[in-house]
């Protein structure tokens, strides 16, 4: 039985340190207190998540023999996936700091749930092998293999610490063969294969900038990855979150970021419509969302701001916003694409 004294676990070459009282194991108490180490199934069967007990003592749990031999369990390693401090612990791993800390992996997925949350758009819901986990960072994204060798992106619409399932959302595209096969032939259960994480769209935790958070349409998927991220994380940098569509329906979950800032005095949260219609009886913001941010910001000099749409939004308000005072390292985009370069989102 775990002890419910506070256990400190110091991390090394970095020196980060958290505490635990023991009940979780290595690697969910340090992703818990915003630590990012390497890991792979998360349940004792990959060897990715292996380091070295320096000091302390360890219960290894279901670590598996072909992943953590009686040799490595004697010369101090340890799986922190499962391993579970019985003391304070001085350890020795590698910490995940950008995307190219993470591998990129292929992996079969199977269709668990599609969830039609507008005409044109569907979450769908990915549930990976039973001893695989996929490592990302919030804000990244995946690319589907297709038979014919063709590829389609898409970003990653939960948090790193919610990776049961993946979940995408998937807007349906005028003569998109892989949008029209989701509306049109997909089913629960399918199978698909996909490669990733990809993309530098994530978070720069490192960063103190009250944050701008932009999203056109199904954008708004890794705008949602980050948020989730951020609140499980304890980050409370202002977040400023302007989400535009054409029409009321573009905004396909909107009670999720008006919860958001009604939970959270530092984010606030913006809804602005381009072509709003009668049956909308819409009171809010209009035109393009981009402007509603220049309507709201005279100087963005201390602001990062992290950008998700179509290309023409992404090129307006880069131009925009530097022209404001935002410099240029400081904002952070992921364009969507109809025919996706590698390191670009698609939506087709």
């Amino acid at each position: 039985m775990a002890s419910l004294a506070p256990f400190r676990v110091t991390l090394q070459p970095s020196g980060h340190s958290f505490t635990t009282d023991g009940s979780d194991s290595v690697l969910q108490a340090a992703l818990d207190a915003g630590l990012t180490l390497p890991y792979g199934c998360r349940n004792g069967a990959c060897g990715a998540c292996k380091g070295k007990v320096i000091d302390g003592l360890v219960d290894h749990g279901a670590a598996q023999e072909h992943a953590l031999s009686t040799a490595d369990r004697a010369g101090g390693l340890a799986l922190f996936c499962c391993a579970k401090p019985l003391s304070d612990l001085v350890l020795e791993c590698r910490e995940v700091g950008t995307a190219k800390d993470i591998p990129v992996k292929i992996m079969p997925c199977r269709v668990q749930k599609m969830e039609r949350v507008a005409d044109d758009v569907i979450v769908l819901s990915l549930k990976l092998p039973v001893n695989e986990r996929l490592q990302f960072l919030a804000g990244q994204y995946i690319e589907f293999l297709l038979k014919d060798g063709k590829r389609r992106a898409f970003s990653i619409a939960n948090a790193p610490h919610d990776d049961g399932f993946l979940q995408l959302h998937v807007r349906l595209i005028a003569g998109g063969e892989f949008t029209g096969h989701v509306f049109g032939g997909m089913k629960e259960k399918d199978i698909l294969r996909f490669q990733g994480p990809y993309g530098s769209f994530f978070l720069r935790e490192e960063s103190s900038k009250p944050v701008i958070l932009l999203a056109g349409g199904t954008g708004f998927a890794p705008i949602k990855a980050l948020v989730e991220h951020a609140i499980h994380n304890h980050i409370v940098r202002p977040m400023e979150i302007y989400w535009g569509a054409r029409n009321k329906a573009g905004l396909y979950l909107p009670d999720l970021p008006e919860s958001w800032a009604a939970a959270h005095d530092h984010i606030r949260y913006m809804p602005v419509l381009s072509d709003a219609t009668a049956q909308d009886a819409w009171n809010g913001r209009t035109g393009l969302v981009h402007r509603a941010v220049l309507e709201d910001h005279v100087d963005l000099s201390t602001y990062q701001v992290y950008a998700c749409g179509a290309p023409a939004m992404i090129d307006a308000a880069r131009a925009e916003f530097l022209a404001r005072g935002l410099p240029a390292e400081e904002f952070f985009a992921d364009a969507f694409t109809f025919a996706p370069p590698a390191a670009a989102a698609a939506l087709a």
